[in-house]
């Protein structure tokens, strides 16, 4: 995909500068708010007139489930964000993982820019897509909803905040607060109401296109041989004998990716631990570190997905354990990997011994966890099985689309979740103020509860910056 980049970088380029000449062409219907530029049109007005009047009965009954969609989204932000954030503030190795700010847009490279392993390239030509896929549904959404509820619609149009752009749809704001609390309520919702409908739409054909375009092809692990144990059982750190946790700092090889360790009751054998890791548990005062075993797949440092054992195809853990089982401990086979660049290698190993079996040493972590965020994993493990290597009958061309659709979806779920946060810059900040008022008939309150949920996340968004200032500054 290298060559790739050089093609996108073209088109941010053309594109950029038709942009600019587009705008100073029609600079009088450009406006300026703040740091925002506002162009406006009438694109799009009579269609959302037409759907409004076309389908009134269907709407009208459809605005009880984008009410209700707006409040499960809202909670369920809430949920996420305080999950999130109590993590990332008492964890030690959250903020490091994620490495990006809590605070920052989703721009063109942005897995590049942070060196985000976990995330696959987010190229300029994705973005323009993904903006158009989230930002036309969303805004025309707010606006066939608010014309239904014979709110004006003055203009269409795309808003700049430097480089990166957004849809609006501009509703009469004096109109729409005339109207009940519920038609405005089901207006606020609609956007994100359109985001999960395109999630859903674009999750199947994500679907649909894996199956036909994608065959497992070899078995993807994600950790060597393992254990959790005490940090008190730690008897030997680099071959110097230890008593107690405070000089095992010292002792800790931050050059090497990897520390040597003994454990009290197991002489004689050697165990490894993540430095960086080792480092961070050890300061932080945790009682238990995870460590490695000495096992042929840590010797060789066997890495990438693996597609074949002596001549025979892998195609999937049960024929990785197969394989396996069918050798004797110490015999010596040839493993055939292939990494994420395409790059092919064979790797001669002798199998180590395990309770009498032959032993590779490696496993496969499931990180689906519970909640909102094991339901998500299990779903999307449906579909493409994060311990196995994919071929792509399409070649680059294949994953360029299949990460395309991933980002779409990821996306759209992402912004249809942030859009309902009781904060006031978001549809959820004027949705939670109208639903205290209708809840307790009393304007005060509400925005009274208004400003203290703002000030309450913004507080929190803050505290979580400058964690990560702390660590990455």
């Amino acid at each position: 995909m290298t060559s790739f980049i050089l093609y996108d970088i073209t088109f941010l380029v053309l594109f950029s500068l038709i942009t600019a000449i587009f705008l100073y062409r029609r600079r009088k219907n450009l406006q300026r708010q703040g740091l925002l530029y506002l162009y406006r049109t009438k694109v799009g007005i009579k269609f959302i007139e037409w759907t409004s009047s076309r389908y009134p009965n269907a709407l009208k009954k459809l605005q009880y489930v984008v009410v209700g969609c707006g409040y499960v989204l809202m909670v369920s932000m809430v949920y996420l964000l305080i999950k999130f954030s109590w993590v990332y503030i008492t964890s030690p190795f959250a903020a490091k993982a994620i490495k990006i700010p809590i605070i920052m847009p989703l721009v063109p490279y942005l897995p590049e820019i942070f060196k985000l392993d976990f995330l696959p390239s987010f190229y300029f030509t994705y973005w323009i897509i993904v903006i158009a896929v989230i930002a036309i549904p969303h805004e025309f959404a707010h606006g066939i909803f608010a014309s239904l509820n014979k709110v004006k619609i003055h203009a269409t149009g795309f808003g700049f905040l430097g480089p990166f752009l957004a849809a609006f749809v501009e509703p009469d704001e004096k109109e729409m607060e005339k109207i009940k609390k519920f038609p405005q309520l089901s207006i606020l919702a609609a956007g994100t109401f359109a985001n999960i409908l395109m999630t859903i739409l674009f999750g199947v054909i994500f679907w649909l296109f894996f199956i036909s375009a994608f065959s497992p092809a070899g078995v993807v692990f994600n950790s060597y041989a393992s254990a959790l144990v005490p940090v008190s059982s730690i008897s030997e750190v680099n071959g110097v004998n230890i008593t107690s946790n405070e000089g095992i700092l010292d002792l800790i090889d931050e050059k090497s990716n990897f520390t040597e360790v003994e454990i009290s009751g197991q002489s004689g054998e050697k165990f490894f631990v993540s430095s960086s890791n080792f480092k961070a548990l050890v300061e932080s005062n945790s009682k238990n570190v995870i460590v490695i075993f000495d096992s042929p797949a840590f010797q060789n440092k066997l890495a990438d997905a693996i597609t074949e054992i002596d001549g025979t195809p892998i195609r999937s853990i049960d024929d990785l354990s197969d394989v396996i089982d069918a050798h004797n401990p110490g015999d010596e086979i040839k493993i055939k990997t292939i990494g994420k660049n395409g790059d092919e290698k064979i790797i001669s190993l002798k199998l180590g011994e395990n309770e009498g079996n032959a032993y590779l040493g490696i496993r496969f972590l499931s990180q689906s966890g519970k909640g909102i965020n094991g339901w998500i994993y299990t779903t999307l493990s449906k579909i493409k099985d994060p311990f196995i290597y994919y071929h792509s009958y399409l070649g680059d061309f294949g994953w360029f689309i299949y990460y395309l659709l991933w980002w779409i979806v990821l996306v759209n779920i992402s912004v249809a979740l942030a859009n309902m946060l009781p904060l006031g810059i978001f549809d959820g900040g004027k949705f939670f103020y109208l639903t205290v008022w209708g809840i307790t008939g009393r304007r005060k309150i509400a925005e009274r509860a208004f400003k203290i949920s703002t000030y309450s996340i913004l507080i929190l968004v803050a505290v979580l910056m400058i964690r990560w200032v702390f660590i990455f500054i």
